[in-house]
């Protein structure tokens, strides 16, 4: 005898052997032991959920003569015959059957009687393949079908049937089933066959038949066939996962953020000739674990992994802000359906761990809550330094300014304006709080500003001199943490008596002109003695590149350039 794939070996004979589906089973149960059974069904559901299993025990038991809790008995004269094969059930695949010729000859056929029950049962699988000729052929015969005929129609995408057709159906739509549900499953069939698991193995297998019967039972011979007993290391292997340590480590290095380490490590694993689109799987479910080991006191039970895996998911999830994983999250979610029409998918990967590991790259609000957060960090742990990019127009170094250095040229201050008791970040808000602000929360901010600018700058001080004096009564006052960021990327210079604050992103600068970051700013500036006014630089065309080919094809002429 042929061999028998698991899917089709173990197939239900019976509504009671179905996985799940309960509330499709009661609504046909009932209907055969009332005896008020439609004569159209429409199927509906993920691949893989029961649909075409529901249909042939259905189709069985509408015809037993003695139906055991709506089941078919499987012992009677009927039972018998349509197990043999019989004319009375016909199963039609509408993707190699979809013309109007094939339903035209259903539409003749459907008129002769049943051979040895009591109804003949038609079972039109993929049903949304017909043109709409065939389904125009159709719909006559399910609007005045015979009284001894029933449609029982299966479909994964309704969506594309007809509207006409749906309303002449009863539709019972199938459910993907629970992880715990395939894991019994796949268990009882293992000890049924005497076969060794572990208990890993079979939750892994069960994981990535994502909630279909027959894609689990798929995935578990392949792995039969790789080793005689289940192992998890050999269901990895199968699945063609990367390694899960490995697999970790790169998640825990792009949220760490570490960019050099999350580079090697992604070189690495690609080399070893991982799919780019299996490791963007592989990241997403990791990612996923962490936001569950983050968020649930319960993951280890709501994860079902192993243990040693487990407590490496944990250690990495407590050392990470939950922010930072959505982030990542996000951008690998994007990724995603990227890679399939990207040219060079290991590059768009490579980009993604870059964009995912270098969040002070990004101007977005998520980039800018996780630079907040980790200055937090930093701040809880002690860490009196900060570093900010070059601030003036032109310079290409940074510079690592120390919370208790002066500025170069800046003339001497008194220590009362920076008490060294004191912390420099005495308060900082929580990043749900940034945007709107209680009127006295607002006035609180100000007194202390009043209080900690201290005297004006005397005149002829330096553009890098006065903007240093801001940015340290900012951060005395303890401002915005969102404040003090955006502030800190902002370029500078003295155009006459007014500092002009300049920026690139619109982002940013429609953040500045919010009325309560407005007031904070406009409150140190009058302090300080110093007018001040905030643009969006916006880049201006180079017309030195076409003046000078103007010239060169017309040297008999003068060129002038005239501006508006």
């Amino acid at each position: 005898m042929a061999h028998l794939s698991l899917y089709r070996k173990f197939r239900p004979d019976t509504f009671d052997k179905m996985v799940r589906q309960e509330h499709v089973v009661r609504v046909l149960k009932n209907q055969i032991e009332k005896g008020t059974v439609n004569h159209a069904y429409l199927f509906t559901g993920p691949r893989g959920t029961g649909k075409t299993s529901v249909a042939r025990i259905f189709a069985r038991a509408v015809n037993c003569e003695q139906p055991a809790n709506g089941s078919p008995c499987g012992t009677c004269s009927v039972c018998r015959a349509l197990s043999e094969g019989s004319l009375d059930i016909a199963e039609i695949d509408a993707a190699s059957n979809n013309g109007v010729n094939e339903m035209r000859d259903l539409r003749e056929k459907v008129q002769y009687p049943p051979v040895s029950g009591k109804y003949k049962v038609y079972i039109i699988d993929e049903v949304h393949m017909l043109t709409d000729s065939a389904f125009n052929a159709l719909l006559k015969t399910l609007e005045e079908p015979p009284r001894h005929a029933i449609f029982i129609l299966a479909t994964t995408e309704p969506q594309k049937i007809p509207a006409t057709i749906l309303s002449r159906c009863l539709r019972l739509d199938f459910k993907l089933i629970p992880t715990a549900d395939l894991v019994k499953h796949l268990k009882g069939i293992l000890d049924g066959m005497k076969i060794k698991y572990e208990e890993e193995a079979v939750e892994a297998i069960a994981r990535a038949g994502a909630g279909s019967d027959r894609d689990m039972l798929s995935i578990a011979e392949m792995c039969l066939a790789y080793s005689d007993a289940l192992t998890y290391e050999g269901v990895t292997a199968v699945l063609g996962a990367a390694d899960f340590k490995e697999t970790c480590a790169l998640a825990g290095q792009m949220l760490a953020p570490d960019l050099s380490s999350a580079l090697t490590t992604a070189e690495k694993i690609l080399s070893e000739g991982r799919s780019v689109g299996v490791l963007c799987r592989d990241i997403l479910q990791v990612l996923n674990m962490l936001a569950i080991a983050k968020a649930c006191k319960n993951a280890e039970s709501l994860l079902m992994i192993p243990q040693e895996h487990f407590r490496l998911i944990e250690n990495i999830a407590s050392a990470v802000d939950g922010r930072s994983i959505l982030r990542v999250t996000d951008i690998f979610v994007k990724l995603e359906p990227e890679l399939r029409y990207a040219t060079s998918p290991r590059i768009s990967f490579e980009t993604a761990v870059m964009r995912a590991a270098l969040p002070v790259a990004d101007l977005d609000l998520d980039a800018l809550t996780v630079r907040v957060s980790n200055m937090e960090k930093q701040l809880s742990e002690g860490v009196t330094f900060l570093e900010l990019p070059a601030q003036a127009a032109g310079r290409a170094e940074s510079e690592m300014i120390s919370s208790n250095e002066r500025l170069p040229e800046e003339p001497p201050f008194n220590e009362n304006d920076f008490p060294t008791e004191e912390p420099i970040f005495d308060y900082v808000e929580p990043p749900e709080e940034l945007f709107e602000k209680p009127k006295a929360a607002l006035k609180k901010e100000k007194t202390q500003i009043k209080e900690i600018a201290g005297n004006p700058i005397p005149e002829g001080a330096t553009a890098e001199t006065v903007f240093g004096k801001f940015m340290r009564s900012l951060r005395k006052a303890g401002a915005s943490g969102v404040l003090f960021t955006m502030c800190s990327d902002l370029e500078f210079f003295f155009e006459g008596k007014i500092l002009v604050l300049t920026t690139q992103s619109k982002t940013v600068f429609s953040m500045l002109q919010k009325e309560e970051h407005t007031k904070i700013i406009k409150t140190v500036f009058e302090n300080l003695g110093v007018p001040y006014e905030v643009r969006l630089k916006v880049s201006e065309p180079d017309y030195k590149c076409g003046t000078e080919e103007l010239e060169r094809n017309f040297s008999d002429y003068v060129v002038e350039i005239k501006e508006k």
